[in-house]
């Protein structure tokens, strides 16, 4: 059995295979999150995690709470979901705790936006169709970027991971409430921009082979932090990209066995991350009158199920 101790924390089965899913191994995956520790815990201190393990013969799981097991030096908050539901979330506050959760095959690493009833960060997500080029989503960024210029407002953009952006914006706290409806104005300000490009359509059937606006992120919704990993073939990492670089980006390049020798050194999402910035009050009337993305599909999707069951002859028009 390979194995090793750091920070107190006994690393085992280090040389095996991580999982089906990502390839690599266990010792890929520790050795990245263990270069990186200081540049990824300041984006996870402090917030409610949740993280996407892997092991060998599973497909990749979420896991919210924290395993009864978990050693009792792991910092824990307990939260309420909204169907009452207690959920015992790790806080990941130190190398420490980064490594016991490397040596559980934590993957990747989601903090909690908010914890509190404030948020001081908006983010868009971008999700580009199925098969689509990365450079469609790139332009939908340079959308997002135009629309933040003209808000006064300003970001910093990262890979996903996957096939995405994510464009994060620094504000002053605001209520959560607030942010959740200044994304949603951003977003949409930037879909009007190129609408053939671009839309918050929700629904993934009604969005016609454009680049997915993503605003629903507020609150205790997640996001998966710079420098994480993703449990993807070839084990992708979520990296940092100046604006002035990002039609130079080649997705996949930045890899858990690559990403720490790229970056040498620097703490790009640190140094390209603006100071924060009030959110502007024409941007928050216009979000606060944008009905909330799930509540509107929800509503379109009993509509149109009412219009099915007219059109057979189930339901009497009214």
């Amino acid at each position: 059995m390979s194995g090793e101790v750091r920070e107190g924390v006994e690393l085992t089965h280090l040389d095996g295979p991580l999982s089906e899913a990502t390839g690599g191994t266990k010792r890929d995956l520790v050795e990245h999150l263990d270069a990186v520790a200081d540049r990824i815990l300041p984006e996870l201190r402090d917030r409610p995690l949740s993280v996407v393990r892997v092991r060998p013969g599973q497909a990749p799981f979420m896991q919210k709470n924290l395993p009864r097991y978990a050693p009792p030096w792991v910092e824990r908050v307990a939260r309420r979901t909204q169907a009452g539901k207690e959920v015992v979330y790790p806080l990941c506050q130190d190398r420490r705790t980064l490594l016991w959760f490397a040596n559980q095959r934590a993957v990747e690493y989601h903090p909690a936006l908010s914890d509190g009833p404030t948020q001081d960060r908006l983010v868009v997500d971008l999700d580009p169709p199925e098969g689509a080029p990365f450079a469609v989503v790139v332009r939908a960024a340079r959308l997002v970027e135009r629309t933040l210029t003209a808000a006064g407002l300003a970001g910093a953009v990262k890979t996903s991971g996957a096939k995405g952006l994510h464009v994060v914006v620094p504000v002053e706290p605001l209520p959560v409430e607030d942010a959740a409806a200044a994304t949603r104005a951003l977003a949409a300000r930037a879909e009007r921009l190129d609408p053939v490009l671009a839309t918050t359509e929700f629904v993934r059937a009604e969005r016609g082979g454009r680049v997915f606006l993503d605003a629903t992120r507020a609150g205790g919704a997640t996001l998966v932090a710079a420098y994480s990993p993703r449990a993807r073939p070839g084990l992708p990492v979520s990296v940092p990209v100046a604006w002035e670089d990002l039609e130079r980006v080649r997705p996949g390049e930045a890899t858990a066995t690559t990403a720490a020798a790229l970056l040498g050194g620097a703490d790009p999402w640190r140094d390209l991350m603006p100071a924060p910035s009030p959110v502007p009050a024409d941007v928050l009337e216009e979000g606060r009158a944008i009905p909330v993305a799930r509540v509107r599909a929800m509503h379109e999707g009993k509509r149109r199920a009412a219009e099915r069951r007219r059109a057979q002859g189930d339901e009497p028009v009214s």
